[in-house]
Protein backbone atom coordinates (compact mmCIF):
# COMPACT_ATOMS: atom_id res chain seq x y z
CA UNK A 1 0.00 0.00 0.00
CA UNK A 2 2.63 2.73 0.95
CA UNK A 3 4.34 1.81 -2.71
CA UNK A 4 1.36 2.89 -4.46
CA UNK A 5 1.30 5.80 -2.67
CA UNK A 6 4.71 6.69 -3.32
CA UNK A 7 3.73 6.37 -7.52
CA UNK A 8 0.62 7.68 -7.58
CA UNK A 9 0.04 10.58 -9.92
CA UNK A 10 -0.08 14.01 -8.84
CA UNK A 11 -3.53 15.93 -8.18
CA UNK A 12 -4.41 18.41 -10.58
CA UNK A 13 -4.18 21.96 -9.84
CA UNK A 14 -6.89 24.16 -8.59
CA UNK A 15 -8.06 26.35 -11.85
CA UNK A 16 -7.31 30.09 -11.22
CA UNK A 17 -9.47 32.78 -11.99
CA UNK A 18 -8.27 34.73 -15.53
CA UNK A 19 -6.66 37.79 -14.70
CA UNK A 20 -8.69 40.76 -16.77
CA UNK A 21 -6.87 42.44 -19.90
CA UNK A 22 -6.07 46.32 -19.02
CA UNK A 23 -8.65 48.74 -20.21
CA UNK A 24 -6.65 51.28 -22.83
CA UNK A 25 -8.18 54.51 -22.94
CA UNK A 26 -9.18 56.06 -26.38
CA UNK A 27 -7.01 59.28 -27.43
CA UNK A 28 -8.58 62.20 -27.49
CA UNK A 29 -7.81 64.39 -30.26
CA UNK A 30 -5.95 67.56 -29.49
CA UNK A 31 -7.41 70.95 -29.80
CA UNK A 32 -5.31 72.52 -32.06
CA UNK A 33 -5.13 69.92 -34.77
CA UNK A 34 -7.65 70.84 -37.44
CA UNK A 35 -9.18 68.60 -39.93
CA UNK A 36 -7.64 68.25 -43.40
CA UNK A 37 -9.87 69.45 -46.12
CA UNK A 38 -10.44 66.75 -48.61
CA UNK A 39 -8.40 67.94 -51.94
CA UNK A 40 -10.80 68.62 -54.85
CA UNK A 41 -9.75 66.13 -57.83
CA UNK A 42 -8.35 68.21 -60.83
CA UNK A 43 -11.06 69.14 -63.43
CA UNK A 44 -10.25 68.77 -66.78
CA UNK A 45 -8.16 71.30 -69.30
CA UNK A 46 -10.62 72.64 -71.40
CA UNK A 47 -10.39 71.86 -74.95
CA UNK A 48 -9.03 75.08 -77.36
CA UNK A 49 -11.27 76.22 -79.17
CA UNK A 50 -10.12 75.54 -83.25
CA UNK A 51 -10.87 78.86 -85.38
CA UNK A 52 -10.82 79.00 -88.79
CA UNK A 53 -8.37 80.73 -90.89
CA UNK A 54 -8.90 81.20 -94.53
CA UNK A 55 -5.33 81.05 -96.21
CA UNK A 56 -5.44 84.18 -97.49
CA UNK A 57 -5.58 86.29 -94.69
CA UNK A 58 -2.90 88.84 -94.08
CA UNK A 59 -2.03 86.48 -90.44
CA UNK A 60 0.20 83.33 -89.56
CA UNK A 61 1.49 81.32 -91.02
CA UNK A 62 1.81 84.27 -93.88
CA UNK A 63 3.20 87.52 -92.43
CA UNK A 64 2.07 90.82 -94.07
CA UNK A 65 4.68 92.79 -96.43
CA UNK A 66 6.68 95.53 -95.97
CA UNK A 67 5.92 98.43 -97.76
CA UNK A 68 9.44 99.66 -99.01
CA UNK A 69 7.90 102.29 -100.64
CA UNK A 70 6.44 103.83 -97.83
CA UNK A 71 9.81 103.31 -95.99
CA UNK A 72 11.86 104.68 -98.41
CA UNK A 73 10.07 108.02 -98.33
CA UNK A 74 10.40 108.13 -94.93
CA UNK A 75 14.25 107.57 -94.66
CA UNK A 76 14.69 110.48 -98.00
CA UNK A 77 12.22 113.01 -95.53
CA UNK A 78 14.24 112.76 -92.41
CA UNK A 79 17.75 112.73 -94.59
CA UNK A 80 15.81 116.13 -96.24
CA UNK A 81 15.53 117.28 -92.57
CA UNK A 82 18.80 116.74 -91.78
CA UNK A 83 20.85 117.94 -94.00
CA UNK A 84 18.75 121.09 -94.48
CA UNK A 85 19.65 121.73 -90.62
CA UNK A 86 23.31 121.06 -91.18
CA UNK A 87 23.21 123.88 -94.02
CA UNK A 88 21.51 126.19 -91.64
CA UNK A 89 24.07 125.77 -89.10
CA UNK A 90 27.50 125.45 -91.56
CA UNK A 91 26.14 128.78 -92.81
CA UNK A 92 24.97 130.72 -89.62
CA UNK A 93 28.10 129.89 -87.36
CA UNK A 94 30.27 128.56 -90.03
CA UNK A 95 32.48 125.16 -90.03
CA UNK A 96 33.92 124.25 -86.67
CA UNK A 97 38.01 124.65 -86.15
CA UNK A 98 38.14 120.92 -86.14
CA UNK A 99 37.17 120.19 -89.85
CA UNK A 100 39.76 119.74 -92.02
CA UNK A 101 38.99 122.03 -94.41
CA UNK A 102 40.88 124.80 -95.89
CA UNK A 103 39.47 128.09 -94.95
CA UNK A 104 39.45 131.35 -96.25
CA UNK A 105 41.54 134.24 -94.97
CA UNK A 106 39.29 137.30 -95.86
CA UNK A 107 35.57 137.35 -95.84
CA UNK A 108 33.68 137.95 -98.84
CA UNK A 109 33.46 142.08 -100.19
CA UNK A 110 30.83 144.45 -98.00
CA UNK A 111 28.95 146.23 -99.62
CA UNK A 112 29.30 149.76 -100.42
CA UNK A 113 32.34 149.67 -98.37
CA UNK A 114 35.54 149.98 -100.65
CA UNK A 115 39.21 149.19 -99.10
CA UNK A 116 42.13 151.01 -100.71
CA UNK A 117 45.49 149.82 -99.64
CA UNK A 118 47.99 150.76 -102.31
CA UNK A 119 50.65 147.78 -102.44
CA UNK A 120 53.61 150.39 -102.32
CA UNK A 121 52.53 151.85 -99.16
CA UNK A 122 52.39 148.31 -96.94
CA UNK A 123 56.38 147.83 -96.93
CA UNK A 124 59.11 147.55 -93.79
CA UNK A 125 60.48 150.22 -92.50
CA UNK A 126 63.41 151.21 -89.78
CA UNK A 127 63.19 153.42 -87.22
CA UNK A 128 65.89 156.34 -85.60
CA UNK A 129 66.51 153.31 -83.17
CA UNK A 130 67.61 150.80 -85.59
CA UNK A 131 64.44 148.52 -85.08
CA UNK A 132 62.00 147.63 -88.73
CA UNK A 133 58.61 147.65 -88.25
CA UNK A 134 55.87 147.07 -91.13
CA UNK A 135 53.73 150.43 -92.21
CA UNK A 136 49.90 149.58 -93.19
CA UNK A 137 48.60 152.62 -94.52
CA UNK A 138 45.32 152.72 -96.31
CA UNK A 139 42.09 154.19 -96.73
CA UNK A 140 37.91 152.69 -96.45
CA UNK A 141 35.44 154.77 -98.17
CA UNK A 142 31.60 154.30 -97.84
CA UNK A 143 30.39 154.67 -101.11
CA UNK A 144 26.90 153.53 -100.88
CA UNK A 145 23.79 156.01 -100.07
CA UNK A 146 23.23 154.45 -96.42
CA UNK A 147 25.22 154.13 -93.32
CA UNK A 148 27.41 151.35 -92.82
CA UNK A 149 28.85 149.25 -89.82
CA UNK A 150 32.55 148.93 -90.53
CA UNK A 151 33.98 145.55 -89.75
CA UNK A 152 37.60 144.48 -88.68
CA UNK A 153 40.15 144.60 -91.54
CA UNK A 154 42.73 141.40 -91.32
CA UNK A 155 46.41 141.73 -92.29
CA UNK A 156 48.81 138.70 -93.37
CA UNK A 157 51.96 138.85 -94.09
CA UNK A 158 53.98 135.76 -96.24
CA UNK A 159 57.45 135.21 -97.00
CA UNK A 160 58.97 135.19 -100.71
CA UNK A 161 57.36 131.33 -101.30
CA UNK A 162 53.70 132.68 -100.11
CA UNK A 163 53.51 130.74 -96.59
CA UNK A 164 51.91 132.67 -93.82
CA UNK A 165 53.87 133.84 -91.16
CA UNK A 166 51.97 137.00 -89.81
CA UNK A 167 48.62 137.43 -89.25
CA UNK A 168 47.09 141.01 -87.28
CA UNK A 169 43.39 142.34 -86.86
CA UNK A 170 42.77 145.88 -87.30
CA UNK A 171 40.12 146.99 -85.71
CA UNK A 172 38.51 150.45 -87.33
CA UNK A 173 38.54 153.62 -85.24
CA UNK A 174 34.92 153.94 -85.76
CA UNK A 175 32.25 151.56 -86.28
CA UNK A 176 30.43 153.12 -88.88
CA UNK A 177 30.74 155.11 -92.07
CA UNK A 178 28.05 157.73 -93.41
CA UNK A 179 27.52 157.44 -96.68
CA UNK A 180 30.62 159.24 -98.82
CA UNK A 181 32.63 159.48 -95.96
CA UNK A 182 36.27 157.99 -95.69
CA UNK A 183 38.18 156.69 -92.88
CA UNK A 184 42.26 156.44 -92.77
CA UNK A 185 43.77 153.48 -91.32
CA UNK A 186 47.41 153.48 -90.03
CA UNK A 187 49.58 150.93 -88.60
CA UNK A 188 53.04 150.23 -87.37
CA UNK A 189 53.36 146.55 -86.76
CA UNK A 190 56.81 146.01 -85.28
CA UNK A 191 58.35 142.41 -84.39
CA UNK A 192 57.22 141.48 -87.53
CA UNK A 193 59.23 138.23 -89.03
CA UNK A 194 62.22 139.04 -91.27
CA UNK A 195 60.90 136.91 -93.69
CA UNK A 196 57.90 139.15 -94.25
CA UNK A 197 57.93 140.02 -98.08
CA UNK A 198 53.91 140.52 -99.50
CA UNK A 199 51.49 141.99 -97.36
CA UNK A 200 47.48 141.03 -97.69
CA UNK A 201 44.46 143.50 -96.65
CA UNK A 202 41.07 142.41 -96.66
CA UNK A 203 37.95 141.88 -94.61
CA UNK A 204 38.32 139.46 -91.64
CA UNK A 205 36.25 136.45 -92.32
CA UNK A 206 33.80 136.35 -89.50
Amino acid sequence: MVEEDRFSPPAPAPDREPVPEPEIAEEEPFEDELPVPPVPAPRPAPEPELEEHSPFDAEPPFRPRRNWLKIWTWFAGIFAVFAAAIIFAVSYWGLPDWVPVTRPDFAVGEPDLQLDFPIDQQEKREMPNGQEYFSVNGTITNIGSQAREVPPILVILRDERERKVFELEIVPEQSSLAPGESLDVMRAVVDVPRSARIAEIGWKAQ
